[in-house]
């Protein structure tokens, strides 16, 4: 029986995403595809914690990885046929845009902060070490590794190829920015995608630019992931979330140490981390599933905070986010030890329990050339041309005070007291 000469993968965003095994490259993206370490993103939540907020947030780091291949597939392909130079970068820039997200940890951006992990040095290792994709790169072109790393590390010699997939203006954003839109049911993510990809271009240096005919769609392209930051992924929800998930496993490594947890080999290695550090096996076997497993099964430790927290996790009774940030800092952190006290007065440990959070946005930055627009033959950075970039250049920055819903009332009646002394002293 033959092989199928093509497999498709229907794509909510994108349509029907087909790759032909008889084309070299695209035949060895399926056999990235293929591989466990690749199959595993399957069970790691694009967004995280964000599904407890945005119920339809259900999409995974495999779907997000699927789409920011095809995309850099199409603009590639597009810039290709105009510079034919580019062409024999097309295995790297392909494979490099299809595995940028496979050295995720569990609940994505979420166990990184729990466990200070980086992805991308993860992913860097990987494609490095991985038995199964190692040798794939390596068959294909002895020099593919070294290449894919130096996109990550945004060195390779033709910037172009870096930029497609890690710049302000690159297919990474451009999908997750549609995808979660789509999958939250926020309604900011309808980006003009064709007219983007039509302008992108590239200066006599190899560096991505964008014709001045793309500048309105990359302006909705900037104010779409400010609202997105500002709306979904900063939701107060989800940083409560994130608070409880972070103690759960802070109290459960703590419990740990003393002899006082059971987990199988997987969680333990996690939770001994940074000491002596993770093995590329013990990583690659955590998700989603392996950790979720663990909280359900602490539900019922002995020890009252880790099983308190672990079930309001599981059955999302989670915290609540009060944003405290028109508060000057010495009355925020007034209203903290006053929380502090209610909360201990309740029964909870006060450290645990509520505490202070930041959520940073910022819809445009500088990072990496920022997004350059062509302009009589030279590249122009869009903030000193658009009235509409510049306002979005400034962070924003907002203060939330995480707190057990508990105390709902009475923190009502302290914001209450503390407006009106604010109004009293204007």
């Amino acid at each position: 029986m033959h092989p199928k000469l093509s497999r498709t993968y229907h794509d909510p965003l994108h349509g029907a995403l087909t790759l032909d095994r008889h084309e070299p490259v695209e035949q060895l993206l399926l056999k990235l595809i293929d591989t466990p370490e690749f199959q595993r993103l399957r069970r790691v939540r694009q967004l995280g914690t964000a599904s407890l907020t945005f119920h339809g947030a259900e999409s995974s780091r495999f779907t997000h990885s699927l789409g920011v291949m095809a995309l850099t597939r199409r603009a590639f392909d597009l810039l290709a046929s105009r510079y034919p130079h580019l062409q024999p970068h097309r295995a790297t820039v392909l494979a490099a845009a299809l595995l940028h997200d496979i050295g995720h940890g569990p609940f994505s951006h979420t166990a990184e902060e729990i466990f200070k992990t980086h992805h991308e040095s993860w992913t860097r290792r990987i494609i490095r070490e991985s038995p199964h994709l190692q040798p794939l790169l390596a068959d294909f072109d002895p020099t593919l590794t070294s290449a894919i790393e130096a996109v990550y590390t945004h060195h390779h010699p033709v910037p172009l190829i870096w930029q497609l997939v890690s710049s302000q203006l690159d297919c990474d954003r451009l999908d997750y920015l549609m995808r979660d839109s789509y999958c939250t049911g926020a309604s900011y993510g309808s980006l003009d995608l064709d007219r983007i990809v039509q302008s992108m271009d590239i200066d006599a240096d190899g560096n991505l630019v964008v014709s001045r005919k793309g500048q309105t769609a990359i302006e909705h392209y900037l104010l779409v992931r400010y609202f997105m930051y500002a709306q979904v992924y900063n939701h107060p929800k989800n940083l409560a979330a994130t608070w409880i998930l972070r103690q759960a496993f802070q109290r459960a490594k703590d419990c740990f140490d003393q002899g006082q947890l059971e987990a199988d080999a997987t969680m333990n290695a996690w939770l001994q981390h940074p000491r002596p550090g993770l093995m590329l096996a013990d990583y690659l076997a955590a998700d989603d599933i392996v950790f979720s497993y663990h909280l359900q099964r602490w539900q019922t430790h002995s020890d009252p905070w880790l099983s308190d927290l672990c079930q309001r996790f599981t059955r999302r009774n989670l915290f609540k986010g009060r944003d405290v940030s028109n508060l000057a800092e010495g009355d925020r952190a007034n209203l903290l030890t006053k929380t502090q006290a209610k909360v201990l007065d309740i029964g909870y440990d006060p450290k645990i329990y509520c505490g202070l959070s930041q959520s940073r946005s910022r819809g445009y930055t500088l990072y990496q050339r920022g997004i350059k627009l062509w302009i009589d033959n030279q590249p122009v950075d869009i903030k000193s041309v658009s009235p509409i970039v510049e306002p979005l250049t400034q962070t924003y920055q907002r203060t939330w005070l995480v707190h057990p819903p508990e105390i709902t009332t009475w923190l009502d009646d302290q914001l209450s007291r503390q407006t009106v002394a604010i109004v009293g002293e204007g």
